[in-house]
């Protein structure tokens, strides 16, 4: 079952998402329809706030982008319960998009290297360090589970630059190809 996308102003997106056991109620269904969700509105990462669930759950798939990155090739993880532990390296700009703020692209500046711990979709505990593309696309879905959209990493000068096509995306006056829960 493909979700609606919840856009900018819904206020799921801005609450830290709950943690998941495994006896949540069809969990193993939940994270089907979420990367059938993000296939089909071509996204690289999908987090549970975005299709209107508040959990700490999102779901990467990055290997459309391993034609530039070899190392995202086979890059496909689901996050349960994830907290970042470490951020490390070099602060670097990266452009950064999201199915819930569409048309809007910015670079964001995020650090090179993260560790995360985390259960996979099988309840196993893992506590792993990326870098790179991997480590951005997973610190960007880690900060919806946090109530966190991309446009509040910008310089306050971006914010308000973007403040109005925020808002029109708010009043849900947007244009995208994939379906979208329109904000009340």
């Amino acid at each position: 079952m493909i979700y609606p996308i919840t856009i900018y102003g819904n206020p799921v997106l801005r609450k830290v998402g709950e943690d998941i056991d495994r006896n949540y109620k069809n969990l193993a269904q939940v994270i089907e329809n979420m990367f059938e969700t993000m296939y089909q509105s071509e996204g690289v990462g999908l987090a549970a706030p975005q299709v209107n669930l508040s959990l700490k759950l999102f779901i990467i798939d990055a290997s459309p982008m391993g034609e530039d990155d070899e190392t995202l090739k086979d890059f496909k993880k689901i996050f349960i319960n994830a907290k970042i532990i470490e951020e490390s390296g070099k602060e670097w700009d990266f452009n950064e998009g999201c199915l819930s703020v569409p048309n809007i692209r910015e670079d964001v500046k995020r650090k090179a290297k993260i560790r995360i711990e985390y259960y996979d979709e099988n309840f196993n505990f893992h506590d792993e360090y990326f870098e790179g593309i991997a480590s951005r696309v997973i610190q960007h879905e880690y900060d919806h589970t946090q109530g966190i959209l991309f446009p509040d990493r910008l310089s306050p000068l971006k914010k308000r630059l973007l403040k109005g096509k925020l808002n029109s995306i708010s009043k849900n006056n947007v244009k995208v190809n994939y379906r979208i829960l329109l904000n009340k």
